[in-house]
């Protein structure tokens, strides 16, 4: 027998041990893995998410009582998800309901946990029975949500809590003519070019406030920017409107050598430093609508009306997701069937 030769039996012995430690080694890291790869937006929003659902852990006495590092310890660690069961996740899309929250907000969220616990099963903290039953938790679909605030208001309940909108704020043409083309003064350009990147282009309040000054390519007439919330560098041709803003910005010395392309704010309408916060920017908006008569008029309202008025235009859906920047074409497809003109083919005859 040759000395120190490894028999079958051995090397099978050795591969389970590898094997078993490569699987511990996996699980330990799912969590970290998985959080790792997603955007601070999207990070913000599950722990935004994972805080309600820790909330709600607690009134169903759950936990015994309250505790802030709860939601982090939920998006970082598997072993906070021990005991969690279906019916834990169940009950929380009813208590949602119930409390008065928006019917997609509960969808979202729900989706935030079920991605969570699949997470934890993978990471060996939920067994495979729980893992299965939490699956079968559903939220609502978009014909079902209707009818489920129609039962909610009619027994005097809330469907909505929070200061969201329950409907983007439509704008008709000569109201975004008129966002379009704001005064001749330093924050009247500055004004004009945010409106025209929310409603020629449907950039999000975030991509606006990340734009460079060197994203923008005055010759060509283009304008390339970074979507965080699908990973994706895009390229825009300027519509009129905007290129006229950016020339008169940058002609006007109201754009910065270097840095964020829109200035702040100051006393006297005047612009300050580089840089526009996404609050400022919101702030701003709704200002520029409270002008113009509108109410409540917000920076997502001006990507819903670029979407819209796209539509309108016969836009290809699939052109429509990829200008937008949409991973899927559930949102184009929506806007699209807004748009359709229900009696569009409807031939009456001669009477």
């Amino acid at each position: 027998m040759i000395p120190n030769a490894i028999t079958p039996s051995d090397a099978h012995d050795r591969q389970l041990i590898v094997g078993s430690a490569a699987n511990q080694f996996a699980r330990e890291g799912v969590f970290a893995d998985y959080t790792e790869c997603k955007a601070a937006n999207t990070l913000r929003r599950q722990r935004a998410d994972l805080t309600l659902f820790a909330e709600y852990l607690t009134v169903v006495q759950f936990y015994a009582k309250a505790d802030g590092t709860r939601a982090e310890r939920l998006l970082r660690d598997a072993a906070a998800w021990a005991g969690i069961t279906y019916g834990l996740i169940a009950g929380f899309v009813r208590w949602q309901l119930q409390v008065g929250y928006a019917v997609t907000s509960i969808n979202v969220r729900l989706s935030t946990v079920k991605q969570y616990a699949k997470l934890a099963f993978q990471a060996g903290t939920l067994g495979t029975e729980q893992h299965a039953l939490i699956r079968t938790v559903n939220g609502y679909q978009y014909k079902e949500q209707a009818k489920v605030d129609e039962k909610r208001t009619a027994v005097g309940a809330a469907t909505r809590k929070g200061a969201k909108k329950a409907q983007a704020v439509t704008l008709s043409a000569a109201q975004v003519r008129a966002l379009k083309h704001q005064p001749d003064t330093p924050q009247g350009r500055r004004d004009a070019l945010l409106m025209c990147l929310l409603l020629d282009h449907g950039l999000r309040c975030g991509e606006i406030a990340a734009l460079d000054v060197t994203t923008i390519d005055q010759e060509r007439g283009m304008l390339t920017f970074y979507r965080a919330k699908v990973s994706k560098e895009q390229t825009h041709t300027l519509s009129p409107d905007t290129l006229r803003a950016v020339k008169e910005s940058f002609a006007s010395g109201d754009a910065p050598a270097v840095g964020k392309l829109l200035r702040a704010s100051r006393k006297g309408g005047k612009l300050g430093a580089a840089g526009m916060k996404e609050r400022s920017i919101t702030q701003r908006v709704e200002a520029l609508g409270r002008r113009l008569g509108v109410v409540g008029l917000s920076a997502h309202d001006g990507r819903h009306n670029w979407a819209a008025r796209a539509a309108r235009n016969k836009t290809d859906t699939f052109a429509l997701q990829e200008a937008g920047g949409w991973n899927s074409l559930a949102m184009p497809r929506r806007y699209v069937e807004m748009a359709r003109i229900a009696n569009e083919g409807v031939n009456l005859g001669d009477e």
